[in-house]
């Protein structure tokens, strides 16, 4: 038999393959970073699906230069970056350099979090970041939690929490309670928990997309007297359109009255733990049961990083499920599996941990803020800018508008589809990147900033640049099959 080509696999003895593999991919990256000139190159759906499908996985290439350059073809050169000013779409942050390298040990070593046994240190890594977490919300000493994937997971798990205090309910009487904006993984967590669409209940917003005390506390006293159960009550920390914070304090006190799971999904608003000047926009997330906080938003780092912190440890029973192979019951040493809905997990706490020790909290805080305050300043320039149209101040870092022509009366779907044409046209010119959502049915642009590099100038030069293509789209043509009215 033949002597297999072990030098791929990470190991001592191909510690020099290794090194000339990553140095050859670093200095792939870094000269590809030089030649970026936007936030995207304006590359369509079926052109890349159809060089990817071109490829002949069977045939390896000849060596790490031609797998680089291929990498680059099918995906690094039409990649959408984060870390350009341009971008101001979705809820993706630049990332700091510490959690970088952080990653090169995360994927090298590959320990796996599940348990002590195959991650020692990590376990206790991790264990350390909870508590800090847990501390800077407001926990005590019985606080515990879990890395986990997302937000999405992290509410799941949070819901899941939720059924499993009242798990002698019958499904069809249990019913949540989140407000009219908060993110969508609420509703899939119901269906995953089979307790069905009709278990969340929608509760209306105030002017400020913040969800409505006095609604909720209707909606919850007539799901009562209808003899169904309140089980959880869901309050968003940051929505994903508006950053709105709901009345944290007010939804604390209905829970208590209707023995209600109190979910704070701060997975967007989670950075403002280490605001130092906007952290009094969280009170009353001390006295939720579970909280979620996305470290890949808000505290600047790579996805996946997430975690899920409960008051206290005991509720996290439903997430246990003790196997002899790996964890059984009887085990002496600690296993994070015990506590999360993921079996093998990747060391991303990791991450957080070499940011926090290379930067500091304070710092993180301070790119926080100046996200903050530079959606507040963009809003002051342009509010009064006759062919924009806001929705609303900021809360946090998001800010929800249309281009509106003044010189042409538009219908509502002829506004729709200039603005749905706008945003193709940026990003398929790699002019900029912002993203889209409808608000009372109504279509909207949105733009998302969370880059601590990016200037009023910066996010200015964006509105300008939609009123540009606006302008020339709406007078183009390219509205022929929409209803325009007469000029005003």
């Amino acid at each position: 038999m033949s002597q297999l080509p072990l030098h791929h696999l990470f190991h001592p003895d191909h510690a020099d393959h290794y090194a000339d593999s990553i140095g050859s991919g670093l200095d792939h990256l870094l000269s590809h970073l030089k030649g970026v000139a936007g936030p995207a190159t304006g590359r369509q759906p079926d052109e890349a699906a159809a060089r990817v499908a071109a490829v002949d996985l069977d045939e390896p290439l000849d060596g790490v230069d031609a797998v680089l350059a291929e990498m680059s073809e099918l995906w690094l050169d039409d990649a959408v970056w984060f870390h350009e000013t341009r971008y101001a779409a979705h809820l993706n942050c630049p990332v700091v350099v510490p959690a970088l390298l952080a990653e090169l040990f995360v994927a090298s070593v590959n320990s796996s979090l599940d348990t002590f046994d195959q991650s020692v240190g990590g376990t206790f890594i991790e264990r350390r970041l909870v508590e800090w977490t847990a501390e800077r919300i407001g926990f005590g000493a019985t606080a515990d939690g879990v890395f986990t994937s997302g937000g999405s997971q992290s509410n799941l798990q949070g819901l899941l929490l939720a059924r499993g205090r009242v798990e002698r309910t019958p499904a069809e009487r249990l019913r949540i309670f989140a407000s009219a904006e908060s993110h969508f993984s609420v509703q899939k967590s119901a269906r995953l928990l089979g307790l069905g669409d009709e278990s969340v209940i929608s509760v209306p917003t105030d002017e400020r997309h913040r969800l409505d005390a006095v609604a909720l506390e209707r909606s919850l006293a007539a799901c009562t007297a209808m003899g169904l159960r309140p089980m959880a009550i869901v309050a968003t920390a940051g929505t994903t359109d508006f950053g709105a914070i709901d009345p944290l304090p007010a939804i604390a006190d209905l829970a208590r009255v209707y023995d209600a799971w109190f979910h704070v999904d701060a997975a967007y608003g989670g950075g403002l733990l280490v605001s130092p000047t906007r952290r009094s926009r969280l009170e009353g997330i001390d006295r939720a049961d579970s909280v979620t906080v996305d470290y890949h938003k808000t505290f600047f780092q790579p996805v996946s990083s997430s975690a899920i912190i409960v008051r206290d440890r005991a509720t996290l029973r439903p997430a246990t499920w003790h196997a002899d192979y790996l964890n059984p019951r009887d085990s002496a040493t600690p296993n994070q599996v015990d506590k999360s809905l993921q079996t093998t997990r990747r060391f991303d706490a990791l991450k957080l941990w070499m940011t926090l020790r290379t930067m500091g909290p304070d710092l993180i805080g301070q790119y926080v803020d100046a996200v903050a305050d530079l959606a507040l300043a963009v809003h002051a320039q342009m509010r009064e800018e006759p062919d924009l149209e806001f929705v609303a101040a900021p809360e946090l870092s998001t800010l929800v508008f249309r281009y509106v022509p003044t010189d042409l009366a538009l219908d509502g779907p002829a506004l729709a589809t200039l603005n749905t044409t706008i945003r193709a046209e940026l990003y398929a010119t790699g002019t900029a990147m912002v993203a889209a959502t409808r608000v009372d049915g109504v279509q909207y642009l949105k733009l998302t900033l969370l880059n601590p590099m990016a200037t009023a100038h910066d996010i200015v030069g964006i509105l300008d640049t939609v009123r540009a293509f606006g302008a020339r789209i709406a007078h183009g043509g390219v509205l022929a099959s929409a209803t325009i009215g007469a000029t005003r």
